[in-house]
């Protein structure tokens, strides 16, 4: 067969338009009615161009579209024949349909036949295609595809009914659109009406509620409380064997709730089970002061054959307080230390700086097992470590011993007896005749500088105030009594009578710590304080050796502790079975923490300076001493 050109221009326009209304098509929503006016619209189109193509992509098109369309009538014939089924069951009772339901089933019955009859004239036109031309199904076609567009919008118009009926029904009840849309799926179009819908909402309400129940907060906790209850008697079930009964959950809480929060367990407590550190001795300790570090008795006794004898006599004189202050234990550190260095013999195939590291390093652990290090201590063990790394390689093990002793001999002369000198030197321009200095505990550096000024014969007198339990003010006062200083003796709680009296007040320290603030004994800050309140200037004298890169600003942080027996009495004191109390510890600090604003200078070897310049001569250090 040849087509004309007039022909295939209408061909050709026809697939144009073909094109541009699938492309509409594809862009609209997919709803019901879309797609019935989409089929009613193509099936013309594809008859028309059935029967005027000859062309092999045009039949391609044809058969593809085909058999979807036969699926879906399938498909939908299929459903409404069940549902014909089920109303022509004659044990159903027979009830009053509404004009809705009406609606639908006329309209259901009229797409049976229409589903029907499109199937059989689908499969006729496929054996026809070979044999009979293909104008006379798309008249037929056309006029059915009429008929169904027309029923088409009846149905549509019953299920939008069917929806606002829902909807209403909806809102009035308060259901949710998970429940109208589990009704319309289980709705049976000849069997209930829209009244029994509305009945059915609340009930579906009541399922939903019963499933997810709303609650409020504090049902939530006791829930999470429950839960967490039960899970700790599970655990103390699986730990405890069959024959004893599990304890309550409430203890456990108790015992959680204090490991997460210590402060509360600081504030203390009736019961016993909130004590937060109990010894096998019985004693009890406040978490506050729990990372605190107490030397043990037995400590110094280790029978440790690395240590040396020396270093073993210096631990025990540490741990019984027979070496106090930071000059006396700095320098019974180093002669130990030189003994030590005179003993050491290298091991075999080992390197003299190495090896004798590890030793040194070995003994002033066992020190610090006997009482914790003094700043002095640890800044005169970290120069030693120092120069370690510099001795030469080259030189014999017997020059090398000596040049560590020469410098032990060298850092005490310097840091320890020029320093004091320089201090001394100093003050002796701040002390005239008449003056009273105050001065608190024992410090070899303070008498140092009291006995200077009594060998210049300037008339002064000086006041020691003293404190339990340690009452080291009487060895100063012996000390500067035996001197031939006039002196005052008087205990801590009486420093506000004699404040008045002095003119200055020369205070030792322990440390400076780097932010300005003073570690001492125990109640300097207390003198300090004080003086300041009676307008007394407050001169620290300390050498640069004690000074300390450490921050602190309480004296809880870091502090050492003493034996708490100290400050019992005697047998009458009440604190004399303080070990049969069970929740009961005496707390014996060794050093506080005095704040910059009540220290008007520091006196050191290089000049007298505010709390403040500490970080600078910390940085000149090596500059002008080490």
């Amino acid at each position: 067969m040849v087509l004309t050109s007039e022909q295939l221009l209408q061909t050709d326009a026809q697939i144009l338009k073909t094109k541009h209304k699938k492309q509409r098509q594809r862009n609209r929503p997919r709803n019901k009615r879309n797609r019935l006016e989409d089929s009613n619209l193509t099936t013309p189109e594809t008859s028309t161009t059935d029967s005027a193509s000859a062309m092999p992509e045009n039949q391609d098109a044809g058969a593809t579209e085909k058999p979807r369309d036969q699926i879906m009538a399938e498909r939908e014939a299929k459903k409404l024949a069940k549902q014909a089924k089920k109303q022509n069951k004659p044990s159903a009772p027979a009830t009053p349909a509404t004009p809705a339901t009406k609606i639908i089933t006329e309209v259901e019955q009229t797409t049976i036949t229409t589903k029907l009859t499109t199937t059989t004239t689908t499969k006729a036109q496929e054996k026809a295609n070979s044999l009979a031309p293909k104008t006379a199904p798309a008249l037929l076609a056309n006029g059915k595809e009429a008929e169904t567009g027309e029923m088409s919008r009846e149905m549509i118009k019953a299920e939008r009914e069917v929806r606002k009926a829902a909807k209403k029904a909806g809102k009035g009840a308060g259901a949710k659109v998970e429940a109208t849309t589990q009704q319309l799926a289980a709705l049976k179009v000849g069997d209930k009406a829209p009244g029994t819908a509305k009945a059915a909402l609340p009930i579906t309400e009541e399922d939903h509620e019963k499933k997810k129940p709303v609650l409020s907060k504090a049902e939530r906790r006791a829930v999470q409380e429950a839960q967490r209850a039960a899970k700790a008697q599970g655990q103390v079930k699986k730990g405890q064997p069959a024959g004893k009964a599990p304890s309550s959950a409430a203890p456990s809480k108790e015992a959680k709730r204090e490991s997460v929060s210590p402060t509360k367990a600081a504030t203390g407590s009736s019961s016993p089970s909130k004590c937060p550190a109990s010894t096998p001795n019985g004693e009890c300790r406040v978490k506050l002061f729990n990372h605190l570090v107490c030397a043990k008795a037995d400590s110094q006794f280790i029978n440790d054959p690395l240590v040396h004898p020396s270093i073993a006599r210096l631990g025990v004189q540490y741990a019984k307080r027979t070496v106090v202050g930071s000059n006396a234990r700095c320098i019974a550190f180093l002669h130990a230390l030189r003994q030590v260095v005179h003993d050491f013999e290298t091991p075999a195939k080992k390197e003299f700086g190495r090896s004798l590291d590890a030793a040194v390093k070995h003994h002033v652990d066992h020190l610090h097992k006997c009482r914790p290090l003094a700043v002095s201590v640890s800044n005169a063990y970290k120069q030693f470590k120092n120069q370690l790394t510099q001795l030469p390689s080259d030189v014999p093990e017997t020059e090398l011993k000596e040049l560590l002793g020469h410098f032990i001999d060298t850092y005490i002369e310097n840091q320890i007896g020029k320093a004091a000198q320089a201090i001394s030197g100093f003050l002796q321009e701040k002390i005239t005749d008449g003056d009273v200095l105050l001065t608190f505990a024992c410090s070899s550096l303070i008498q140092f500088i009291c006995e200077e000024a009594k060998r210049r014969q300037v008339a002064f007198r000086v006041i020691v105030v003293d404190s339990r339990p340690g009452c080291e003010g009487q060895e100063m006062l012996r000390r500067l009594h035996a001197y031939g200083i006039p002196c005052t003796y008087v205990l801590i709680n009486a420093v506000g009578y004699v404040m008045a009296e002095a003119t200055k007040v020369l205070l030792g320290a322990h440390a400076l710590l780097a932010n300005g603030y003073v570690m001492a004994r125990t109640g300097t800050a207390q003198v300090a304080l004080v003086a300041n309140a009676h307008n007394v200037p407050v001169l620290v004298c300390c050498e640069t050796h004690k000074f300390s890169e450490r921050f602190q600003t309480d004296a809880i942080v870091y502090n050492e502790l003493s034996d708490p027996n100290q400050l019992v009495r005697g047998d009458k004191c009440q604190l004399s079975n303080w070990k049969a109390k069970g929740k009961l510890m005496p707390l014996n600090l060794s050093y506080d923490i005095t704040p910059p604003e009540l220290v008007s200078a520091v006196v050191t070897e290089v000049a007298i300076l505010p709390c403040t310049s500490v970080p600078v001569i910390l940085r000149i250090k090596p500059d002008i001493g080490y």
